[in-house]
């Protein structure tokens, strides 16, 4: 069978612009991951839903829908606790809201689920056009952003269609373009804030009304309010300008004879500004004559100057020629120097060689005459030689035969080699069994350190908590610098003095413990819990939590459950013990988590626990009190299939009925034990391995040891025989090679006591006649190279008597030129001295001439200073300065006193201005204010009849009575006032909702002091359904809203509920002429009520649990049925068997 499905431009034309059309969840609050439709709503709900991830939790909510065609009014329905108020936080958080809208927190970060990082929320509105834009819009908020003391405000990031958007241009869009006011109370009433509603008094309720209705209408209302305050000030606003205005003018008459001394006085400063202006010209034509005369003096002596130094120049001339002749004479006189003394070194040179020959020829005929005596000592020491050698060879019958001794070093050898061959074999054995021991007790030393780091538990706790928050570390390090200020001990953090039994009690305790008690310090006294407040807290600015346990003293604890209740609880329903029960701690920790999470209360359970809960009815039995008067809150932790779960039982404050809520157990974190049991099992193990090791090889190793002693003393005779031989056949060695050079000494004295003497002395003399030869060639160069020496010096000598000479001549041209350039260098003294003068006068002149062009500019000032009444000479014009400044400084200088003048005359003309123009201003704006309070008022009064007429007969369905009237401010009576003394009080208007609820009584206004919760929740249901239609926001959500009602009033107020929200459409309407979407959060609803039938009505089911299904498309309505008519047909049938049985036993 084919399905009409309605295509996208005809869903979208049933949403009103900015209905909200999906909503996505990721890890907030209760929820892992889901996406849910409001309405309106077509019939392939769930083909749309999607629930990515969510089998993966232990933990997980689901949101089932029962669906119909056209729904306008969500309902969404569930237990307490499961997540309801969700969904309206995730929408104003979503929209651009802030956490304080909620009555929640103040911080979005507290929105993140637990032991996550992130949280997102996706909202998808509809367009103003069937084929207009969609706008999705993200909130993504994270744990880690933001500051730590903050208030979240930095945590979120904002998206719009997939691009990251400020937060300012988000809130356009939803107020601007879709006017959906998440702030207004009318439209969006989250459960903390119900209360809030009925708490406005008229002025705010007046407000409220407008802000939901039109933004043009409360703006206008802001108008007059600013107009009428205005007009108001006005009035006292003319007659004080009137009075200031009066008061300047008497104070300027009191200063017009000041003013005039004040003018005088100007007068005659203005005088002598201008005798100084004169005085800086008559200065600078004083000083300008001073300078010609000094450039006329400059001028003389530069013609003296150049005078002197052509008569200098002669003689100059004259100097400079005898110079070069002095030069000159001088050159030949160092040349005939060097030349001399080159020769006397020759002459030198050959007196020194004869003298080396005449030295030579006497040590050769000394040898000569030596000869027959070398030979007589080469026969003596040939002598002395040869018995040295008999006696070398004599040594040789000392030694043994070397055979002998080379049999008695193999044998040796052979002997130690079979030892050593057995020792080493002995060492190798014994250095194995060492290493083996020594390695063994290294495993040892190692796994026994190891085990002594594990063992410091707290240790490793304290270092996990410092690595993760800083804070912690530098609070625990002030206590322990501290102790000594302290009066009593202070413990902390919480989770370094807590041991579980084990790790799986850990997981119960950490995840029943909030984080921040993990990280707290526990003091026993209130001093020290002010002094440690007020220095880590307040001076440091450090974040510390501090728990005051009176005196460390744990309190009797008074259990929750009876004996004989507990009893039956472990017995029968698989209860193990209380969680306090599951570590050990001291007491002033004890008592601190029980007093802050009540640890004495909750239970902890085993596999039995589920069976329990399936079979056993455990959720009854756990929360009935035990004198019958009604239900209690419970909590207990169960493991199942290795599974860990905490069951909280709540009883709602309303009807009290029982709100479940489970969640999965993650594993411990902060008490997660710092040693694996396995790998301390491990090292205990190796520990123990290394001892039996050690313990089997030391007495081989003994033994090895005593073995390796006796085959060393058995090698040592050996070594010495060895030693002995090898010594003796070095001393034989030694013997050879000292014969041997004794012979060669012997061979070496034969051959010089056998030598040819008359050879050597033939010789001797040959040189002889040499040396003679050469010593009478180098007396004849001698006498050669002293004639040259003295022809040369001849030369010298006369040489030197000109340069004499000359250089008496250069001498006296040189005094000479002095005293003519001492002459010409003093004229250039005084011609530099006077050009400096001429100089410094000339520049004094410029600076003159600028100061008095800067003072007076000639081209501005030359007539007015040439006047006859202007003094001529600086004398008369510094008389005329000090007659002058002697007549101000008789005046009494009052500088204030013109400026006030002139001060007080300008406020009087803008004063004059000013009231001239109030009296126009004011008619005008009293046009202004009765032209705006005419069309809003006509407006406001309209919407009020409307509603009241709504609101009327909406009360007298719920069997009451009703007005809504509009609050003029007190001022019903003011046509008869006069018209500039009107007085409208529009800041003062309100609306006022009036009630009668018994018959006997008379209309009422609203109040919480009048009025009890129910009666204020019918007249504020009534009331927004009166203005329902009216509202220009595509959607209204309220919050559990219908508690606190009675059953008749539920029923009708829900009708009412469903009749405005499901209002039919005009066929060929547009989407802005139906009411839009209305969301109601309630955790009941009320069997067979009226409307629910309607095809306009979405509801949304919130299941928790755990045995929801993994996919929301599991869920099948029929099964479920017959599951559970099976189950109640098996609970009756066992019924029934035991009550058979117990008739038999009592027959």
């Amino acid at each position: 069978m084919d399905i009409d499905r309605p295509s996208v431009e005809e869903r979208n034309q049933r949403y009103k612009p900015g209905s909200i059309k999906r909503v996505k969840l990721k890890n907030f609050l209760t929820y892992d991951d889901v996406e849910f439709f409001p309405g309106p709503r077509c019939t392939d709900f769930f083909a749309d839903m999607h629930h990515p991830g969510i089998a993966a939790h232990t933990h997980s909510y689901y949101l089932n829908c029962c669906h119909i065609n056209y729904p306008r009014l969500n309902v969404v329905v569930g237990p307490n606790g499961t997540g309801k108020s969700t969904i309206l936080c995730a929408i104003c958080l979503g929209l651009g809201g802030q956490p304080p809208l909620l009555g929640r927190a103040d911080d979005a970060r507290l929105f993140i689920k637990h032991e996550k990082d992130q949280a997102t929320i996706e909202i998808e509105l509809a367009p103003h056009k069937s084929d207009g834009p969609i706008h999705i819009l993200k909130r993504v908020i994270e744990r880690d952003r933001g500051s730590e003391n903050g208030n979240g405000k930095g945590a979120s990031i904002y998206y719009v269609n997939g691009t990251k958007t400020p937060l300012k241009s988000v809130k356009e869009l939803v107020t601007e373009k879709y006017h959906i006011n998440i702030d207004n109370l009318c439209t969006f009433l989250p459960q903390d804030k119900v209360g809030n509603f009925s708490g406005f008094d008229k002025q705010a309720l007046l407000l409220e009304t407008e802000k939901s209705l039109s933004s043009s209408l409360y703006e206008t209302h802001q108008q007059l309010i600013k107009l009428e305050k205005e007009l108001q000030s006005s009035g006292n606003d003319v007659k004080a300008t009137e009075e200031e205005l009066k008061t300047l003018k008497k104070q300027n008459e009191r200063l017009e004879r000041e003013k005039e001394l004040m003018e005088e006085r100007q007068e005659l400063l203005e005088r002598i500004d201008l005798l100084k202006k004169k005085r800086a010209w008559l200065l600078f034509d004083q000083k300008r004559e001073e300078a010609k005369e000094a450039k006329e003096k400059r001028e003389e002596l530069k013609k003296q100057k150049r005078e002197a130094e052509r008569s200098v120049r002669p003689i100059q001339e004259e100097h400079a020629e005898m110079e070069g002749k002095v030069t000159q004479i001088q050159t030949t006189t160092k040349a005939l120097e060097v030349k001399g003394k080159r020769e006397k070194k020759n002459y030198e040179d050959c007196l020194t060689k004869m003298e080396n020959h005449s030295d030579g020829i006497e040590r050769e005929v000394s040898e000569y005459q030596s000869v027959d005596a070398q030979q007589r000592r080469a026969l003596k020491e040939l002598e002395k030689e040869r018995r040295r050698l008999q006696d070398v060879e004599a040594e040789a019958d000392d030694f043994p035969s070397m055979e002998d001794t080379e049999r008695t070093i193999t044998e040796a050898q052979k002997e130690l080699r079979q030892l050593r061959s057995a020792l080493d074999t002995s060492k190798r054995s014994s250095q194995d069994l060492n290493r083996q021991v020594e390695s063994a007790a290294e495993n040892s030393r190692r796994a026994s350190e190891r085990l002594g780091k594990m063992k410091d538990e707290k240790q490793h706790r304290l270092q996990r908590l410092f690595a993760k928050n800083e804070s912690v570390k530098t609070a625990y390090m002030f206590i322990h610098e501290n102790r000594k200020e302290f009066r009593k001990p202070v413990h902390g953090p919480i989770a370094a003095e807590v041991q579980p039994k084990n790790p799986l009690y850990a997981s119960y305790i950490e995840n029943h413990v909030s984080q921040s008690t993990w990280k707290a310090f526990v003091v026993e006294c209130s001093e020290d819990y002010n002094y440690l407040f007020r220095e880590v807290r307040q001076k440091r600015k450090i974040p510390i939590n501090i728990i005051l346990v009176p005196n460390g003293r744990l309190e009797p604890m008074t259990r929750m459950y009876s004996d004989q209740k507990y009893s039956v609880l472990k017995r029968e329903h698989g209860f193990i013990e209380y969680l306090d029960e599951t570590f050990t701690a001291i007491d002033p920790i004890m008592q601190a988590l029980i007093s802050k999470h009540n640890i004495d209360k909750v239970l902890v359970g085993g596999d039995a626990v589920q069976e329990a809960l399936d079979r056993k009815d455990l959720e009854n039995f756990i929360c009935a009190k035990e004198n019958g008067s009604g239900k209690q809150s419970a909590c207990f932790f169960y493991t199942h299939r290795n599974s860990s779960k905490r069951y909280t039982y709540s009883v709602s404050r309303y009807n009290g009925t029982i709100g479940l809520n489970t969640m999965g157990i993650s594993a411990a974190k902060v008490l997660q034990s710092g040693i694996d049991p396995g790998e301390k099992e491990q090292l205990t193990q190796t520990i123990n391995d290394a001892r039996e090791t050690i313990e089997r090889l030391t007495p081989e190793l003994n033994n090895l040891k005593e073995e390796n002693e006796k085959l060393l003393s058995q090698g040592k005779p050996i070594s010495l025989r060895i030693k002995d031989a090898k010594r003796i056949k070095s001393d034989y060695a030694s013997y050879k090679m000292k014969l041997k050079n004794q012979r060669e000494k012997v061979e070496d004295a034969e051959e010089a006591a056998n030598k040819d003497n008359g050879r050597e002395k033939s010789k001797r003399i040959a040189q002889i006649k040499k040396l003679i030869q050469l010593s009478i060639k180098s007396g004849e160069d001698a006498a050669k190279a002293h004639s040259e020496m003295m022809k040369t010096l001849r030369v010298l000598t006369g040489v030197k008597m000109s340069e004499h000479g000359l250089s008496e001549c250069l001498r006296k041209l040189t005094d000479k030129l002095s005293e003519a350039q001492a002459a010409s260098a003093e004229l250039l003294n005084r011609y530099k001295q006077a050009e400096a003068d001429y100089n410094e006068k000339k520049e004094n002149l410029r600076k003159l001439l600028a100061k008095a062009e800067e003072i007076a500019p000639k081209q501005q000032w030359h007539e007015r200073l040439d006047t006859d009444d202007m003094p001529t000479t600086i004398e008369d014009v510094d008389d005329a300065m000090d007659d002058a400044e002697s007549k101000v400084s008789s005046i009494t200088d009052n500088p204030h006193v013109m400026k006030q003048y002139e001060e007080r005359k300008k406020k009087i003309e803008v004063l004059q201005e000013k009231l001239d123009m109030e009296g126009g201003e004011k008619d005008l704006k009293k046009k202004q204010l009765e032209t705006k309070r005419s069309k809003w008022e006509s407006s406001l009064q309209n919407i009020v009849n409307l509603v009241n007429g709504k609101f009327s007969t909406y009360m007298k369905e719920v069997g009451c009575a009703g007005e809504i009237r509009l609050y003029t401010g007190g001022n019903e009576s003011r046509e008869s006032e006069e018209a500039e003394n009107l007085k409208y009080n529009f800041k003062d208007w309100g609306v006022e909702i009036m009630v009668k609820f018994r018959e006997a009584s008379t209309l009422q206004v609203l109040s919480a002091q009048t009025h009890s919760g129910g009666e204020r929740s019918v007249s504020t249901i009534m009331y927004l359904m009166g203005l329902q239609n009216l509202m220009s926001s595509p959607f209204r959500c309220v919050d559990e809203i219908n508690q606190g009602l009675d059953e008749r009033n539920e029923r009708l107020v829900f009708k009412r509920i469903v009749n405005n929200s499901t209002i039919p459409v005009d066929e060929g309407a547009t989407p802005n002429d139906h009411c839009g979407q209305y969301f109601l959060i309630t955790p009941k609803l009320l069997p067979n009520l009226e409307g629910m039938e309607n095809e306009e009505i979405t509801v949304l089911f919130v299941f928790s649990g755990p045995y929801n299904f993994d996919n929301c498309l599991d869920w099948n309505v029929d099964k479920f049925i017959a599951d559970k008519k099976r189950i109640l047909s098996q609970r009756t049938e066992v019924d029934n068997g035991n009550s058979r049985g117990k008739k038999r036993r009592s027959q």
